[in-house]
């Protein structure tokens, strides 16, 4: 069972929710695989893009989906470390963590989406394996890959002007207690999930819990967000599980990042309990309920996306795929005449086309006027 109880309020918000996920879910059964599946594809790039800024990374969502184009192009496990330089020396070397971090992320989320179901009953693990998915491009991370911390991770502030430390969350020992605490979780979910008629706020546990044991020595925040996936997409509600794909849930907790770790905090009162039910984790599904809301919105926006996509004609598709190509830069017209052969009335009349549809935006005016692709 949930070591915390629902009140009337929040079985009513889950009520609503589930009513509002069938009604989309009911809307999408007639459209096509082709309006579909670039729509999946634009949820999973938003949250790879999401999910590494929240932890500081700093790469845009239309250079996210350019990287990953170019990791499509070949399933061999090795595609990004034949491409690293090439990308590095395109989105800029002094990027390189970012995008090693996007990389990594990216190879976790494809395994949660792609293998969710062969993954319950979850282990540890198949957490463990999720972890090195995550961080297997990161150098620094080689020593801790996949393994539990054996050093104290608790987040600590420093005063810049005084040089003071203070702890603001104390996570979970390393050693007997991670391990203990982290046994205890896995069993729970594996039980819970299945039986709970609300997966919803079995996911919120699920995810509080293992931020709060914080177990690994980096990553934890970005597993810990995979790992929310990883739940909905096992859920047996089938009406969740099947709109999870198209759920940029990460993309709403970055719009509301501060709120994100202001809850976080409300829930554990800054420090890890070993017994769960000392946590308040009702803060954090109101959060999670309202972040799904946002995120089920978002569907039509990933469905007006694509289908402007869709509907441009041979010559301003050209143009468009030209900025894609090259999310880093604001792109002249001369420029555009160099990478399409087009003539320059055309892409004069693509640029219109494209502004109007908010897929590249106009900077500058006059002949300093440049265009950048828009995610």
């Amino acid at each position: 069972m949930l070591c915390y109880e629902l009140n009337s309020s929040q079985i009513s918000g889950l009520k609503l929710l589930s009513e509002d996920m069938a009604l989309q879910l009911s809307k999408m059964e007639a459209w096509p695989l082709d309006l579909k599946d670039p729509m999946k594809r634009l949820a999973m790039v938003s949250n790879i893009g999401a999910s590494t800024r929240i932890e500081n990374a700093v790469l845009t969502d239309a250079e996210v989906y350019w990287i990953d184009t170019e990791l499509s192009e070949s399933s061999r496990p090795t595609s990004f470390r034949e491409k690293e330089a090439w990308i590095e020396n395109k989105l800029s070397k002094d990027r390189e963590r970012s995008i090693e971090e996007v990389a990594g992320c990216r190879a976790m989320l494809q395994i949660i989406y792609g293998q969710a179901q062969e993954l319950f009953p979850v282990t540890e693990t198949s957490l463990r394996a999720l972890h090195q998915e995550l961080l297997q491009f990161y150098p620094p991370a080689r020593p801790y890959l996949g393994r539990y911390k054996v050093v104290t991770n608790s987040v600590i502030e420093r005063d810049r002007r005084g040089g003071q430390e203070r702890t603001v969350f104390r996570t979970a020992d390393p050693g007997p207690i991670t391990e203990a605490a982290m046994h205890d979780l896995v069993q729970w979910y594996n039980q819970e999930l299945p039986q709970n008629p609300w997966s919803v706020p079995v996911a919120c546990e699920w995810v509080f819990r293992f931020l709060a044991i914080h177990p690994f020595q980096d990553g934890n925040g970005r597993l810990g967000r995979g790992l929310w996936a990883l739940a909905l997409l096992q859920s047996p509600d089938t009406t969740l599980a099947r709109l999870a794909p198209y759920l940029a849930v990460d993309r709403q907790i970055e719009r509301h990042r501060q709120e994100y770790y202001q809850v976080l905090q409300r829930c554990s009162g800054g420090e890890f309990h070993q017994d769960p039910s000392r946590f308040q984790i009702g803060h954090f599904l109101q959060f999670m309920i309202k972040m799904l809301r946002l995120s089920l919105q978002d569907i039509d926006f990933y469905r007006g996306r694509v289908l402007a996509v869709q509907e441009l004609s041979e010559s301003a598709l050209k143009v468009y795929e030209a900025f894609r190509d090259h999310p880093e830069k604001r792109l002249s017209t001369q420029e555009l005449l160099r990478l399409t052969g087009l003539p320059r009335r055309t892409i004069i009349h693509a640029f219109n086309r494209l502004v109007e549809r908010s897929l590249i935006q106009r900077r500058g005016r006059g002949a300093g006027v440049r265009y950048q692709v828009l995610f």
